[in-house]
C-alpha cells in the first residue's frame, strides 16, 4: 500500500517525466503501456489488437487541461481520430476524459467540446465512452453525461463507473434507469476511505455485485477488469444466467495480460483492449505502475544496471 500511494503521488508530478525518461529501461517499460506519441503509432498498434480478434478504444492522454485552447486541440484530435477510424476500416471507438475537455475551467464548455465528439461519432456510426476520473469530479462527470445521453442514443455514449467507490451501486442502479452502456472498473486513484473502500476484499465484493445486475440488465457492457478472479466470477454469471457472450464484452488496457486478452478471443468473448497514447502519458503510466508496484522494481533494478 505505502509502495502505490507513493506512486500515486509521483503521477503528480509530471515535472518528473523528463527525469525519468533520461533512464533507458523506464522508456522501454511505458511503450508496454502505451502505444505512443502519435496517432498512426496507435492505429498500427490496433490493427495488430485487430488481427487477433480484439477491438479497441483510442485514449488521448491529457489530464487537467487549464487553458481553452488546450481543450479545443483535444477536440481537434478526437475528430482527428474518429476520421481516422473511417478511413483505417480499424475496429475501435473513443474514450475521452472531460478535465481534457476543459472540466477544470468550466463545465459548461466541457459539455460543448464533449457534445462535438459524440456528435461527429454518432454521425459516423461510432461510440464514446465518457471515462471516469477522480472522486471530486465524479458527480459533474456524471452530470454532463446525462445530459449527453438525453440528446445521443444508447449506442452514441457510455460511461466509467468504478468498483471501488461506496457510492457506485446506487450510480449503476440510477444509470440502468436511462439506461445507458456502463463500463464497469476497479478504479485507480488515490481516494480516502470515506468515499472508496480501503480493502481488496471490499472493492471485489462490491465489482462482482455490480457486475451480475449489469449482466443481467439487458444492455451492452463492458467488464473491465485483469482479474482472473473477477474474470471468472463473470463467466459463471453469464453461464448460470444463459447470457451469452455476444451480450457484453471484457475490457482491458493495452500491454496488461496480453495473453489473457488473446486466450478470451479465442474462446468466443467479445474483448477490447483500451489504446492509450500521446506525450502526456506520464500520469497515466505511474498509474499503471501502481497497480502493479512490482513493476516498479523491474525498472529499478534495470537503471542500476545502467
Amino acid at each position: 500500500m505505502v509502495a502505490r500511494n507513493a506512486l500515486l503521488y509521483l503521477s503528480r508530478r509530471e515535472g518528473l517525466k523528463d527525469f525519468a525518461t533520461r533512464f533507458a529501461p523506464f522508456k522501454k517499460m511505458t511503450t508496454r503501456f502505451v502505444a505512443g506519441e502519435d496517432l498512426e503509432e496507435t492505429i498500427a498498434a490496433i490493427r495488430e489488437l485487430n488481427a487477433i480478434g480484439c477491438s479497441a478504444s483510442f485514449d488521448h492522454l491529457n489530464e487537467s487541461v487549464s487553458q481553452v485552447s488546450e481543450t479545443e486541440g483535444e477536440v481537434r484530435e478526437y475528430l482527428s481520430i474518429l476520421s481516422r477510424i473511417d478511413e483505417t476500416g480499424i475496429n475501435s471507438n473513443v474514450s475521452i476524459k472531460l478535465t481534457q475537455f476543459g472540466l477544470e475551467i468550466d463545465p459548461e464548455l466541457t459539455y460543448r467540446n464533449a457534445r462535438t465528439i459524440v456528435v461527429e461519432a454518432a454521425r459516423r456510426g461510432n461510440f464514446v465512452r465518457v471515462d471516469m476520473e477522480a472522486s471530486a469530479v465524479t458527480q459533474i462527470t456524471l452530470d454532463i453525461f446525462k445530459r449527453l445521453r438525453g440528446e445521443f442514443g444508447l449506442d452514441d455514449v457510455g460511461i466509467v463507473l468504478q468498483s471501488y467507490l461506496r457510492r457506485t451501486y446506487d450510480d449503476m442502479q440510477d444509470i440502468l434507469k436511462i439506461p445507458a452502456r456502463i463500463r464497469l472498473c476497479k478504479g485507480a486513484y488515490n481516494e480516502g476511505a470515506e468515499v472508496a473502500f480501503p480493502d481488496k476484499k471490499d472493492v471485489d465484493e462490491n465489482y462482482v455485485r455490480c457486475m451480475r445486475v449489469l449482466l443481467s440488465s439487458g444492455v451492452y457492457h463492458g467488464i473491465a477488469t485483469h482479474d482472473p478472479k473477477m474474470i471468472e466470477a463473470t463467466i459463471n454469471h453469464a453461464q448460470r444466467e444463459g447470457i451469452g457472450k455476444e451480450a457484453f464484452e471484457f475490457q482491458m488496457l493495452y500491454g496488461v495480460r496480453r495473453d489473457l486478452q488473446e486466450q478470451l478471443a479465442r474462446e468466443g468473448y467479445r474483448m477490447r483492449v483500451y489504446v492509450p497514447y500521446g506525450k502526456h502519458w506520464y500520469p497515466y503510466f505511474m498509474r499503471r505502475l501502481a497497480e502493479r508496484p512490482a513493476n516498479v522494481w523491474f525498472v529499478l533494478k534495470n537503471m542500476l544496471k545502467g
